[in-house]
């Protein structure tokens, strides 16, 4: 049986915007979510929830979670709560921490562990006929982005809201485009949802790019309530990617 919870109203209305915006989600699709057991993936697992019940299309919804053997993560009781949901449910443990410090090379540890999740993710969602793999970036992800491209690669992207795998076989859907993650963090900590946190030395130990954006973004906030409301609409078309 399904757990229902209290979904705020500018949280449907934001994620409803973006999955139309963007043709996220068609009819008959199979959509296997990346759940990490963060606020943002649990969130997105029951927005998704909310919109096959009331969406007039018809769709599936699995998730797959990645366990990279961390001491510092342990996302296993994501285990029996997705089999209270009766979701289709796959967990994939893999030596992905023992392969970075093998493997890495010049990479990052953060940059290697997401390019390995991803192709995981990808595996799965081939292996079991799934069509779309939606993965819960935020609002402030895609500014943190915009941020990073410009100040250090001079250009002016984000990441994609919908795009299509370079095999063209699979479709990635970011819902949560409009959506702050303090929105994410009030429905979770709200509903008691079951986060499981997420501590990695190899990410913490120094201050990366991304942390410096988001730091910068809070202050310039402090006095610019608007911030993210001009961002989002200059990133709009960033967001968009050719599809077939």
């Amino acid at each position: 049986m399904t757990q229902i919870i209290k979904l705020p109203k500018p949280l449907l209305r934001q994620t409803g915007r973006a999955l139309a915006d963007f043709s996220m989600i068609r009819d008959g699709d199979k959509v296997l979510l990346g759940l990490s057991g963060g606020k943002d993936s649990l969130s997105l697992l029951h927005l998704l929830l909310h919109f096959q019940r009331h969406a007039p299309i018809t769709f599936s919804i699995g998730a797959v979670t990645v366990d990279p053997q961390a001491d510092s993560f342990d996302p296993s009781p994501l285990i029996p709560y997705m089999k209270s949901l009766g979701i289709e449910y796959f967990y994939r443990s893999e030596p992905i921490v023992e392969l970075a410090e093998q493997h890495m090379d010049n990479q990052s540890y953060c940059a290697f562990c997401a390019r390995m999740k991803r192709g995981i993710m990808y595996s799965t969602a081939r292996e079991h006929g799934y069509t779309v793999l939606a993965l819960a970036q935020h609002l402030d992800d895609l500014a943190e982005s915009f941020l990073m491209s410009a100040f250090h690669g001079g250009q002016l992207k984000t990441m994609k809201a919908h795009y299509v795998v370079k095999e063209g076989d699979l479709r990635v859907i970011r819902p949560l485009v409009y959506v702050r993650e303090k929105q994410t963090a009030e429905l979770a900590k709200t509903e008691k949802l079951p986060v499981i946190y997420e501590n990695c030395p190899a990410c913490f130990a120094v201050p990366t790019q991304r942390e410096h954006m988001k730091q910068l973004l809070a202050a310039e906030e402090e006095s610019n309530k608007y911030l993210f409301k001009s961002l989002q609409t200059a990133m709009k078309g960033l967001m968009k990617a050719q599809l077939a």
